[in-house]
């Protein structure tokens, strides 16, 4: 069956006398790849009639003035149409299959005297459980003017995240929106990727005044992924220590890793192997057991506090493109434990010696399954493969969403509360077993 992930612009304009060009991005699977591409216009009778399809047909009314290529490498393919008239304008369709009313997006076409050149939608491929960059060239350098990434649905579009700090219940902990540039740009970093992020989005700037400028992306995330789901949760007790392990393509080669601390749709840096430790964090967070060669680096978190609680991004930069993969740490007081009050599992410093800053080009993170992210350019597409966490050492406790563990030195202190009322329970039940076989054995003889 032909996939149903098909994603184009909505809206399109062009000036009399002149082109668009449209491209429709679906899934490249083998059934899309070798299915009817075609591009139809809506009639009065709610009929779209075929203007172009991969089979080799054109209307004879646009003859000369339309082409349509197809790129199943790239799950794409572009409609040209050239010498627009006033009534090309109207509703038309992008769709994959032998019939027009089967897989389609529909948008509509405006003309005008003057119409401006709209950009082309970018196209960014992910892998599921990875992460992407999305560069959002707005060209607007008013830094008063919010930023914001939505995703396109039927009638409107909803925001997903926005520069004054809002993100979706959905994206907390796995979107930032990044301060802009002086040319006006600025990136939108998504993280531990899901199928249904899969979709058609606008990020741009808006003014006090409602105005925006608005760049269309298509997002589509491979569900046959390499990357492997590891835990997102880690445990931790007040006054305790911890480590966990940040997984890079040995392969691969970036300028900076670093860990950041999200919170609020902001993401500032705590440390990065070059060297740098926030203020705040000094003597209490190390980078440390740097393994190029196994594309490993662990990151120990000591004297534990309740507000370390929260989300926390491991990242690399390799030009525009940002890797990243978040984790979120829960922070218990101390509690049941066979331990002295105010104790905790120490964590052992790592033997290797931190990451060293004197290679003039470092690895970067991202899994060690995976592929080498790229920015490459086919005119707009990137590809991104995230950062994967997994908990090292004593002292951390890892756990899937919804399950977390007190830490405790020894099983037999988690075992004693169930193991003792079970015990006395038993004992109880014999007592009264053996008074009530004796009591009958003392009745028997006056019978």
């Amino acid at each position: 069956p032909v996939s149903s992930s098909l994603h184009g612009s909505r809206f399109l304009s062009g000036g009399l006398g002149g082109s668009i060009t449209h491209q429709c991005f679906y899934s490249p699977s083998p059934a899309n790849k070798y299915e009817r591409k075609y591009w139809c216009k809506m009639a009065a009778n709610g009929v779209c009639y075929t203007i172009i399809s991969s089979s080799s047909y054109t209307s004879s009314e646009y003859q000369g003035r339309v082409a349509l290529r197809d790129a199943p490498q790239n799950g794409t393919f572009t409609v040209t149409m050239t010498g627009l008239r006033s009534s090309d304008g109207g509703t038309y369709r992008c769709g994959i299959g032998s019939t027009n009313e089967g897989l389609y997006v529909s948008l509509n076409l405006t003309v005008l005297a003057d119409a401006t050149v709209s950009r082309p939608t970018q196209l960014i491929r992910g892998e599921l459980h990875g992460s992407v960059t999305v560069l959002c060239p707005s060209g607007d350098t008013q830094s008063d003017k919010k930023r914001f990434w939505c995703k396109v649905g039927r009638s409107s579009c909803t925001l997903i995240a926005s520069s004054d700090g809002y993100v979706g219940r959905r994206y907390q902990g796995r979107i930032f929106i990044t301060p802009q540039e002086s040319s006006g740009a600025f990136k939108v970093l998504i993280n531990d990727l899901k199928k249904e992020d899969s979709g058609l989005y606008l990020c741009g700037t808006r003014g006090l005044r409602g105005q925006d400028s608005a760049q269309e992306v298509v997002l589509q995330v491979a569900t046959a992924s390499a990357l492997p789901r590891r835990p997102k949760f880690l445990s931790g007790t007040v006054g305790g220590s911890l480590s966990f392990q940040c997984h890079h393509d040995p392969k691969g080669t970036y300028e900076r890793k670093y860990l950041c601390r999200w919170t609020g749709g902001s993401c500032p840096v705590l440390l990065d192997d070059e060297g740098f430790v926030l203020e705040s964090h000094r003597g209490r967070i190390q980078m440390s057991s740097s393994d190029p060669e196994r594309g490993t680096y662990t990151v120990v978190l000591r004297q534990l506090r309740e507000e370390d609680a929260g989300w926390y991004w491991c990242g690399a930069s390799s030009g525009h493109t940002e890797l990243t993969a978040s984790l979120k740490l829960l922070i218990h007081k101390e509690t049941c434990s066979s331990r002295e009050p105010g104790t905790t599992t120490p964590v052992r410093p790592p033997s290797a010696s931190p990451a060293a800053h004197s290679t003039p080009r470092h690895r970067g993170i991202a899994d060690v399954m995976g592929t080498v992210p790229t920015g490459t350019s086919m005119g707009t597409i990137t590809q991104g493969s995230s950062a994967l966490l997994s908990p090292t050492t004593p002292g951390t406790s890892a756990a899937s969403p919804g399950e977390t563990f007190q830490e405790s030195s020894s099983g037999e202190s988690r075992l004693l509360p169930v193991v003792l009322p079970a015990l006395l329970l038993l004992i109880c039940v014999t007592i009264i077993i053996l008074t009530l076989a004796k009591t009958k054995l003392q009745k028997e003889p006056g019978e």
